[in-house]
């Protein structure tokens, strides 16, 4: 029985949604040092909550806890890879339906400030850039580059046709549409600035206020005449950041766009954490002076799927950093909606600055445990492999027409050979087997490019398996969004030719054959089954595996990877159906017993610590 109530609840709100008629919204406007609304005063008290990162089904709990937390906006990025993933193909369906995001936030009061991108960061695969941009090494994101304008205009039409009868000026909640995103601190082109500015008032988009969002340091880099400038800052910064924005732009209001109320988690680093009570009196501070602010985050959620990012600065100390599924950002929701003690705290705040008493939480979200659940099926790799693809040198994933996901490099080796393996500059970790038998990896985090080998006399097969661990969304690097091998691979200080490549976006496990009983070593797939009488949320126990990814009924829950600090993936209960369900879990390495089960409260391998940065 597929079927379940969450998705009849999800009808409902649809159907109340189209039957309800909305009330229309006020713009706000600017009038010198002032956010304006039905000509009063305005403050914007705002909370950045990406609708892509929560299931449809918890659209409109997670809007009523944010009215319940006492904001008034709600700030939401859209991410383009997930709306236009093939060029010129567009998917505003289901989880990606913005505009039904948009009208269940007005159905509950709030405005919405949206960040259409093209780039948004959001420790985001890419910063939201689809990955078929990479694939025309001439083109050159977040530039003049006519063939990336020409892309971002098609995208900000089609968004628009979404969005701009939803926009204030229309009666509808969208208070606030911001012009790129931080470029500040990637470049110093207004002419380019200009260009993504007049896409969006093509686009219908422009008709309320336009604005752009930058660190202290970056807003001369970055702003636009006319166009309201906000600051970005972190935990202790506000008073100094509102300093340098109110010298900058003195006859302006006054607004943080990101105030950062917490932080991201990299794997191989501790779970960040950060400091509630030092948030809070600077909220109260913030609220007190009559600035307008955002809560980035409110609620992160998850980055389910391939869709992580990962931070490189370029600097010589810098490297690699890929972030983790979850996205929980010690954000006042956690990663599945539930309110911490930081909500509360933050409500006080909110609720004495405003004199407002916010409405009541909605009932909690049900969580269960599911009991050990053992997959005892298993399939290699080896025997799920397409039909190759002959080339000379190795490419990138882009130009086999891949943007995400693992691709499979194989060639003949003869031997012996006895030195390195140099595959420079691997995009981003990569198994490397001679005759199916692991012999090392390489790890793009680690600032690896090669390894030794010994190969023994006679012919051999060596398969070079990489994974896409998420391409970089912030930083010079940027810019080469290319995946898998993107240098020739040398063996002993000579080049390898003649390769197959195997493509494996890994998009459904449906196709999977040769399961077996049987114990399989090395990459494979594990199966198993559980059954449920009731529905509910629960975090899937992962720490059996290695590193990899996992499947439920079809859905990407994410990655998984022992190195931590998260060993356990987020499963909303809509995901689930009543009756039998399915897990499959891709993993590199051999799992001395394949086992899962639900709890109800995520796993970190590593302490929290706290972090300022």
């Amino acid at each position: 029985m597929k079927a379940n109530a969450w998705f009849a609840a999800c009808l409902l709100g649809a159907t109340f949604l189209l039957s309800t008629p909305l009330q229309a919204k006020t713009p706000i406007t600017i009038e010198g040092s002032h956010f304006i609304r039905a000509g009063k005063p305005h403050q914007i008290i705002s909370g950045s909550m990406d609708f892509q990162r929560i299931p449809r089904a918890y659209w409109q709990d997670h809007l009523q806890k944010a009215r319940a937390m006492g904001l008034n906006a709600i700030t939401t990025y859209v991410y383009w890879n997930l709306v236009e993933p093939k060029p010129g193909q567009f998917d505003f369906s289901g989880d990606n339906d913005v505009a039904a995001f948009v009208r269940m936030a007005q159905a509950q009061g709030l405005d919405v400030i949206l960040r259409p991108g093209p780039y948004v960061c959001a420790e985001w695969e890419a910063g939201g850039f689809p990955a078929w941009l990479f694939a025309d090494p001439h083109l050159h994101v977040r530039t003049q580059d006519p063939t990336y304008l020409k892309a971002v205009d098609r995208y900000f039409q089609r968004l628009g046709r979404e969005l701009s009868p939803l926009m204030a000026a229309h009666g509808g909640p969208i208070v606030a549409v911001q012009v790129e995103n931080e470029y500040g601190s990637y470049g110093d082109d207004r002419v380019y600035m200009e260009d993504i500015h007049q896409a969006l008032v093509r686009a219908g988009l422009g008709t309320d206020i336009l604005f752009t969002s930058d660190g202290a340091d970056e807003l001369r880099n970055d702003t636009l005449p006319g166009v309201l400038a906000v600051v970005n800052f972190n935990t202790g910064e506000a008073k100094s950041a509102f300093k340098t924005l109110e010298a900058f732009r003195p006859d302006q209001p006054r607004m943080a766009g990101e105030y950062w109320a917490g932080w991201f988690d990299h794997w191989g680093e501790p779970h960040a954490h950060t400091d509630a009570t030092v948030q809070a009196k600077e909220l109260a501070w913030m609220l007190s002076q009559g600035y307008s602010l955002n809560v980035f985050v409110f609620e992160g959620g998850t980055t389910f799927g391939f869709m992580n990012g990962a931070n490189f600065q370029g600097n010589p100390s810098d490297h690699y950093a890929p972030q983790t599924t979850s996205y929980d950002y010690d954000a006042p929701l956690d990663e599945a909606g539930r309110p911490k003690p930081k909500f509360a705290t933050f409500r006080a705040v909110i609720a004495k600055a405003t004199g407002i008493t916010p409405p009541p939480l909605p009932a909690p979200t049900p969580f269960m445990d599911v009991p050990a659940v053992t997959l005892s099926e298993s399939a290699s790799l080896w025997d799920n492999l397409p039909e190759p693809i002959t080339v000379d040198q190795p490419q990138s994933m882009e130009q086999f027409g891949q943007a995400y996901g693992y691709i499979l490099y194989r060639t003949q080796v003869s031997g012996a050979i006895q030195g390195q393996l140099y595959l420079g500059d691997v995009r981003d970790y990569a198994s490397i087997y001679v005759d199916h038998k692991l012999v090392g990896t390489v790890d793009r985090r680690l600032k690896q490019v090669s390894l030794p080998v010994t190969i023994d006399a006679g012919e051999h097969t060596l398969d070079v398996l990489v994974e896409n661990t998420g391409r970089i969304n912030y930083g010079p690097h940027l810019a080469d969004g290319r995946a898998g091998l993107v240098d020739p691979v040398m063996l002993d200080g000579k080049a390898l030719h003649g390769w197959q490549v195997y493509p494996l976006p890994m998009t459904s496990a449906d196709a999977i054959r040769g399961w077996t009983t049987q114990a399989v070593e090395g990459p494979a797939f594990h199966r198993g089954h559980f059954t449920l009488a009731a529905l509910a949320d629960t975090f899937l126990d992962v720490t059996a595996f290695g590193k990899g990814f996992v499947w439920v009924n079809s859905h990407n829950l994410g990655r998984i990877w022992d190195i931590g600090p998260q060993r356990s993936l987020y499963l909303p209960a809509p995901w689930l159906q009543q009756g039998d369900n399915t897990v499959v879990v891709f993993d590199l390495k051999t799992p001395k017993q394949a086992v899962v089960r639900g709890v109800r409260q995520s796993i970190w391998s590593m302490p929290d610590v706290k972090t300022s940065e």
